[in-house]
C-alpha cells in the first residue's frame, strides 16, 4: 500500500513538473514573456538553476567512477528531463497557436501575461526580505535592465548555422531570467519568425543547431546564477523581481507599431512599439481596444497566480 502511495506521489510530482515545463515553453514563445518568469511563479527557479549547474565535470567523473545512475541523480536528471520534455512539447504545440493569438488577440494575450506578472511580483516580496535603500536601488536597477533591453530595435541579417548557434546561446540566458524575454531577443536578432517556422515544419538540422547553442549558453550562464543565489540570495531576488515587474511595460496591451522596410526587398519589420492609452488606441491604429477582453484576461492572470501561489505554498509545507 505504501509502495502504491509512493508511486502515485511520484506520478503526481512529475506530472506537475511537466505542466510547469509546458507553461515555461508557452511563455518563451511569446515576445516579452520569459520562461524564467514562469519558473519563479511556480517556485521551481532555484531547483532549475542548481540542477543545470550540476551538469559539470563532477557529474562526468561520477559517470565513469560510480555509473550512470549516480551521475543522473547528481544532476537531478528526472527533474530536468521531465521539465525539458514539457518545454519542448509546449513549444512544438504552441508555436502556431501563439502566432495566431499574437496576430488576432494581441491585447488580451498581453493583458493575461501582465496579470500573471503583477501578481507574481507581489507574491515574491517574501523572497526579497526587508526593504531599505539598497533594496530599492537594486529593484530599480533590475527594472532599468529590462527596459534598456526592451528598447533594442529589431533588424534583419543573413541567417547562417553559426548565427543560429549564437542566437540560441544569447536567447537562452534571457529565457531563464524573469523579466527578460528570449523570444524578444530572437525578434531583435531577426530569427524569431524563422525559428517558429522551423518548429512548425520540424526542420531537424535547424532546431538541432539552435538547441546546441541554447545548451552551451545555458550551462555557462547557470554557473553565474548559482553563485549569485548562493552568496546573495535576497539581493538576487530583488534584482530579478525588478526585472520581472518592468516587463509589464513591454507587455502593455495597446501599442502603436512603426514599420520600416530594410531595403532590398526586405519584409517590413517592427522598428519600435509605442505604448498608448486605450482611449487613443483606436484613433491611432484603427483597431478596437477590446477593453472588456483585456480586463477579463488581466484578472484571469492575477487570479491564476493567487491560486497557484496558495497551492505551491501548501505543497511546500
Amino acid at each position: 500500500m505504501s509502495s502504491e502511495t509512493g508511486q502515485f506521489k511520484n506520478i503526481k510530482k512529475y506530472l506537475s513538473i511537466f505542466l510547469k515545463g509546458m507553461a515555461m515553453g508557452a511563455a518563451d514563445s511569446v515576445p516579452g514573456v520569459s520562461g524564467g518568469t514562469i519558473a519563479v511563479i511556480t517556485r521551481i527557479y532555484d531547483e532549475l538553476i542548481y540542477s543545470i549547474r550540476a551538469v559539470d565535470t563532477r557529474a562526468l567523473r561520477l559517470l565513469f567512477s560510480e555509473g550512470p545512475g549516480r551521475a543522473w541523480d547528481s544532476i537531478n536528471g528526472y527533474f530536468l528531463l521531465v521539465l525539458a520534455c514539457g518545454i519542448f512539447f509546449s513549444l512544438r504545440l504552441s508555436a502556431g497557436i501563439v502566432l495566431n493569438l499574437l496576430e488576432n488577440n494581441f491585447e488580451a494575450l498581453m493583458a493575461f501575461f501582465s496579470g500573471l506578472i503583477i501578481a507574481s511580483g507581489w507574491s515574491l516580496k517574501s523572497e526579497v526580505g526587508s526593504w531599505g535603500v539598497s533594496t530599492v536601488l537594486l529593484f530599480l536597477v533590475g527594472m532599468a535592465l529590462t527596459l534598456l533591453i526592451s528598447g533594442l530595435t529589431p533588424y534583419r541579417t543573413e541567417i547562417s548555422y553559426a548565427y543560429l548557434f549564437l542566437c540560441g546561446a544569447v536567447a537562452i540566458c534571457a529565457m531563464i531570467l524573469p523579466g527578460l524575454s528570449g523570444a524578444f531577443l530572437l525578434l531583435v536578432m531577426g530569427v524569431y519568425d524563422f525559428m517558429l517556422g522551423a518548429l512548425v515544419d520540424v526542420e531537424i538540422i535547424t532546431i538541432s543547431v539552435f538547441a546546441a547553442g541554447c545548451l552551451t549558453g545555458l550551462l555557462a550562464f547557470a554557473r553565474l546564477l548559482t553563485w549569485a543565489l548562493s552568496h546573495y540570495r535576497e539581493a538576487s531576488y530583488t534584482l530579478l523581481t525588478g526585472m520581472l515587474v518592468a516587463s509589464v511595460y513591454i507587455l502593455w496591451p495597446w501599442q502603436q507599431k512603426d514599420l520600416h522596410n530594410t531595403g532590398g526587398g526586405g519584409a517590413p519589420l517592427v522598428s519600435q512599439a509605442h505604448n498608448v492609452w486605450p482611449t487613443d488606441y483606436q484613433i491611432l491604429t484603427g483597431d478596437d481596444p477590446h477593453l472588456l477582453a483585456v480586463l477579463v484576461s488581466f484578472l484571469t492572470g492575477v487570479i491564476l497566480i493567487i491560486v497557484f501561489d496558495k497551492l505551491f505554498r501548501k505543497s511546500a509545507d
